[in-house]
């Protein structure tokens, strides 16, 4: 009987204790520290909102050398990066000739002698005449005229004839043949190889270009800015130029052009914009350098402030509020009126007072290493 008892006595214990247990565990497991919200207090600052525009930086002018009579490469003095004054020889041209201009230019030089001779014999036969009086004065001048105009077209035959087959009128074919830088810079780029062959500019055709020019010491900036954004840009806006090439340096700028017609662009219209770079002799800048321009489109001095990430906005209207301390860890909601935002702070027009104790209410808590569960500050 005794051991009957002692038996039932150990059973009841036993569940009595795993009750216990399981209670314990069931409370543990679902129960929370308590949040503790700081607070934060509005401050006054200066507060601006910026854009970013993206482009490069280009010289200001850049000059196309091209030829003016057709031809071969046949020998290129410069290289690329080469410094540069104006009417320094880049390269010159070998005239190769067309053959049937050629052949018709010199058909019109025989023409010319032929005709100049015959004007020569009438010329002589009537300058007798005249000296002894036989024909009038008038009469011979006529005569004057037509020999003159028959040396002359013989010149210019002549002159056509070594244009084709030389590049120039002269017996020196340098005048088109020589290629001369036309201003003083920076040779960015000879697109031509000694041997190539060049075309000449003219009314159909832009020629070919030998070299291209330009002046590194003035630079622009050319970039695009979001339509949202175009409205509030003014011509001479101050910028700062951000390189990437060149890190931990920013160059001042000035806005000098707005397109006044955007393009489309995956689904956005963009507007080109333009800025004069200042730019520093002790810093080289490279033609075509990826660049930034950050753009101040408003700015405000000494308002009222607070850290945008207190933000909160009502899931029906999506106006904001944030929640003001009452109490110790109480809090009330305040609907307040914002302003503009440089993505860190936002300007507070009405809804708070200096002295206000604004929740952080988005905080979290740290994490336990090795365990996963949430404890207090």
């Amino acid at each position: 009987m005794n051991t009957k008892k002692i038996l039932k006595y150990a059973a009841v214990g036993i569940l009595v204790l795993g009750a216990l247990w399981a209670a314990a565990f069931f409370i543990k497991s679902n129960s929370k520290s308590a949040i503790t919200y700081e607070t934060r207090k509005p401050f006054i600052d200066n507060i601006e909102r910026k854009t970013v525009a993206t482009g490069k930086v280009v010289p200001e002018d850049e000059v196309e050398i091209k030829p003016q009579i057709s031809g071969i490469i046949e020998k290129i003095y410069m290289k690329e990066g080469d410094e540069v004054k104006a009417g320094d020889l880049i390269a010159v041209i070998k005239v190769v000739p067309n053959e049937q201009a050629l052949n018709q230019a010199s058909g019109r030089v025989r023409n010319a002698e032929i005709s100049l001779n015959n004007t020569r014999i009438e010329y002589d036969r009537n300058k007798k005449l005249f000296d002894r009086g036989v024909i009038s004065s008038q009469a011979f001048n006529e005569l004057q005229l037509r020999y003159d105009q028959a040396v002359q077209e013989l010149d210019n035959a002549r002159a056509d004839y070594q244009i084709i087959r030389r590049g120039s009128a002269g017996g020196s074919a340098s005048a088109n043949t020589n290629i001369r830088a036309t201003v003083t810079g920076t040779i960015l780029e000879i697109p031509v190889e000694e041997g190539d062959q060049v075309i000449q500019s003219n009314n159909f055709n832009d020629g070919t270009t030998i070299a291209t020019i330009a002046d590194l010491g003035k630079m622009i900036f050319e970039g695009k800015v979001d339509e949202g954004e175009v409205a509030k840009l003014q011509l001479g806006m101050p910028l700062a130029i951000s390189l990437g090439a060149i890190e931990n340096q920013t160059f001042d700028a000035k806005l000098r052009f707005i397109a006044p017609k955007g393009i489309e662009e995956s689904g956005a219209v963009q507007f080109t914009i333009e800025g004069d770079v200042e730019v520093s002799d002790e810093i080289f800048i490279r033609a075509g350098y990826s660049a930034n321009a950050s753009l101040v489109l408003e700015k405000k001095d000494s308002v009222m402030v607070i850290p945008e990430a207190l933000l909160q906005f009502d899931t029906k209207t999506d106006e904001p509020y944030v929640e003001v301390a009452v109490g110790d860890q109480k809090f009330e909601r305040k609907d307040v009126e914002i302003g503009i935002s440089d993505g860190i702070n936002v300007e507070i027009v009405s809804g708070l007072a200096e002295n206000d104790e604004v929740k952080v209410w988005n905080k979290t808590e740290p994490v336990k290493k090795g365990t996963g569960e949430d404890t207090e500050d």
